[in-house]
């Protein structure tokens, strides 16, 4: 898989709310917050469903009820059709989680 074009990448992000786009990594990024530690463990819960079925998997970091989410497809150098999938994925999990 090749990383997609980083104008095609800038044109997906402005249908993903919150994303950014990390130029220096070439990564997205989102912060997500929930009411409180039971949410943001069931959200990672999905998300790790999710990334086990396509084999592609996140890097996050968890600290209470903040799920930090960073995609990338290191195997490709930057970011892939995966990693927009996952962040429709991760957003639609958010919003159903909280």
């Amino acid at each position: 898989m090749k990383p997609l074009d980083l104008a095609y990448v800038q044109e997906q992000l402005k249908t993903l709310a919150g994303w950014r786009l990390d130029a220096e990594s070439v990564a997205l990024r989102r912060d997500f917050r929930f009411a409180d530690f039971n949410q943001a463990f069931a959200f990672m819960t999905r998300l790790a469903l999710y990334a086990e079925k396509y084999d592609h998997h996140p890097e996050w970091f968890n600290v209470y009820n903040r799920v930090e989410v960073t995609l990338t497809s290191h195997d490709a150098g930057g970011v892939t059709q995966r990693d927009i999938d996952m962040a429709r994925f991760a957003d639609a999990a958010a919003h159903t989680t909280a």
